[in-house]
């Protein structure tokens, strides 16, 4: 008999990036009493990894619990980038209800849009929560009619166009059903969720059945599925079907041997589990997203939606440089596969696939951020290796017409830098779908461009528009070839002799171009050491040295002045490179260089070409 696990809410959080969903969760957990009077918390306490604490970015969907009223909230973090979508749309499979969060001045955006039609596809209950109302220049009542608009545009079920509204700033712990009532706490917030999220529903008496949507993973115990209970109950020491509604094929025996529920940030061991509970359970090898572990006597797998096919891809190699193995800790292709198939036990949109060379590996993925992350980590752990510039996946049709993935963009700049990026945009094949005024005085522009027509962009848009501009992209299905586009307009200074660079090499070389070494710099040949101010590659030595003669003519050795050089960042390098170009990461440098190292083998391949 289908019952109501009244002590039980799951929900999710979902914005855009940046409106404040991961702040709003460390006030829920502060304000429930998950944390001891005194005890010492960190900004942002979900955003566990290095790399989410400095970027400012939630990459990996959490779990976590409060308990309000005698009620326990399984609350889950969600990603607000585009390349993470894939964390997003599987994680709404375990709960039953969902909090918007939009920003009271920015309003909806195109990530709220992506993540909202996800909600409504499940047909989940929306909380609506705008957040940051204590910004100077918040206008919370437009925003309400901005987000109303999109469900509308969504083709909501009326019953949802009814939504609760929660106005609140979670950075001073604060919210308030109405604008004019202030109010010191998150109560509001927490009424609205027991009162508007429905409880979990499922037959207690049934056979067990549990939905995987989430995989932790963990040195010590390997691979913890989480999801949640959806009929019967699951127990330490059962023993369970693991199988999959995509994967007919798929049935594995297995015993659950470890079980945990959320309490707070840790995880509790626990004995066994109802309906409606999310839980980890350890000690479970082949376990996957999408399967579901289901009682022998009743192997029933729950159906679960395909994830986000990748759209981008990349090429990780073995480095073979003159300067391979200097830096790294791991550096053969045996470190590289073991390192890139671990990826795949935690996420999902990731694919990894073996090429003709024992030392290339295809990498796919949602877009750059995605892969530029999986390096950033990579590199940080010890591991050096080589990287190619960003390709799409192309698809066929039934006709054999080659397809690419298109983007719908959206982009909010100063008025003043609207010209050149249109200009810009429509160079790399990019169609101005719409142009209007957003909010603070500042132009909207909407395209539909070819995902590599935003290849290397980020980095010029930003120089474009001074750093005043913002830029979000959403992935919008395959459509016919738009043609080839230029990437870089310029070419690259290449060094052609192996040693140290100096700087009166460097200071012949400056006028050449932008340079991204300073004095001093370990180079070999094949190595790019800056941009080319022409639209051609430039070959020259950095690591000349001035011949001394025994005449000395007055002011000709004056000091040489060289201009300080480009550092460029990881992304920055990445966009930077051409097809013809690998960039090598080592876990001390970054060094951009010619896929042929040597210079007459070069010419020769494009002369080819």
């Amino acid at each position: 008999m289908i019952q109501k696990r009244e002590d039980i809410r799951n929900i999710a959080i979902i914005a855009h990036v940046d409106h404040g969903k991961t702040t709003l969760v460390d006030e829920l957990l502060k304000q429930s009493g998950v944390f001891r009077a005194g005890q010492d918390v960190a900004e942002r306490v979900m955003d566990s990894g290095d790399i989410e604490r400095e970027r400012g970015i939630t990459i990996l969907a959490k779990n976590t619990a409060v308990t309000y009223k005698g009620t326990k909230i399984n609350i889950v973090d969600t990603p607000g980038h585009a390349d993470f979508g894939g964390e997003v749309e599987r994680v709404l499979k375990m709960v039953n209800g969902v909090i918007l969060v939009v920003d009271a001045f920015e309003g909806a955006m195109p990530q709220t849009k992506f993540v909202l039609r996800k909600a409504l596809e499940l047909k989940l209950p929306v909380i609506l929560c705008v957040n940051k109302i204590d910004r100077p220049e918040a206008r919370p009542e437009q925003v309400v009619d901005e987000v109303l608009e999109l469900f509308l545009d969504l083709d909501a079920d009326d019953s949802l166009l009814d939504c609760p509204i929660v106005y609140a700033s979670a950075k001073n712990g604060s919210a308030t059903l109405k604008l004019s009532v202030k109010n010191k706490d998150m109560k509001p917030l927490f009424d609205t969720i027991l009162e508007h999220i429905p409880a979990p529903e499922g037959d207690p008496e049934a056979a067990t059945q549990v939905l995987i949507s989430t995989i932790d993973y963990n040195e010590y115990v390997g691979r913890i599925g989480v999801g949640k209970v959806d009929n019967g109950t699951i127990r330490v020491n059962q023993e369970v079907i693991l199988c999959n509604a995509h994967d007919p094929g798929k049935q594995q025996k297995v015993k659950i041997s470890k079980l945990y529920e959320f309490d707070g940030l840790s995880k509790v061991e626990v004995t066994e589990a109802g309906i409606g509970s999310i839980v980890a359970i350890s000690g479970i090898a082949g376990i996957h997203i999408g399967d579901t572990l289901c009682s022998p006597d009743k192997v029933e797998p729950i159906p679960f939606q395909k994830i986000s096919e990748p759209t981008i891809a990349m090429h990780f190699i073995v480095n073979d440089s003159p300067m391979a193995g200097q830096e790294g800790k791991y550096v053969t292709s045996r470190h590289l596969r073991d390192r890139l198939f671990r990826e795949l036990n935690t996420d999902v949109s990731l694919r990894v696939e073996e090429t003709d060379s024992p030392d290339i590996f295809k990498v796919s993925g949602r877009g750059e951020l995605h892969l530029s992350v999986l390096i950033e980590n990579m590199r940080r752990e010890g591991y050096e290796f080589a990287v190619s510039k960003a390709e799409v996946l192309y698809k066929f049709d039934e006709k054999g017409h080659r397809l690419e993935p298109m983007e719908l963009t959206y982009i909010d700049v100063p008025e003043e830098f609207s010209g050149s990026v249109i200009e810009k945009l429509s160079q790399r094949k990019g169609e101005l779908l719409n142009m209007g005024a957003a909010s603070g005085g500042y132009t909207r522009l909407e395209f539909s461009i070819p995902s590599r027509g935003l290849i290397g962009y980020r980095g010029e848009f930003m120089t474009d528009t001074k750093g005043n501009g913002i830029m979000n992209s959403l992935f919008d299905g395959y459509a016919p070839y738009k043609g080839d586009i230029q990437y870089r307009k310029l070419g690259s200074l290449i060094a052609f002799e192996a040693g140290e660079s100096v700087t009166y090499g460097l200071h012949a070389a400056q006028e050449r171009g932008t340079l991204f070494i300073g004095a001093g710099v370990k180079v070999y040949s094949g190595m790019v050491v800056g941009e080319s101010s022409r639209g051609e590659d430039i070959e020259l030595n950095v690591c000349k040295k001035k011949q001394l003669t025994n005449t000395r003519a007055s002011g000709s050795d004056e000091a040489l002045r060289l201009t300080p050089p480009k550092i460029l960042s990881l992304e920055q390098a990445l966009d930077f490179i051409d097809t013809d170009e690998l960039l090598e990461v080592t876990p001390k440098s970054l060094r951009l260089r010619k896929k042929i190292l040597d210079p007459t083998m070069r010419k020769r391949a494009n002369l080819k070409k």
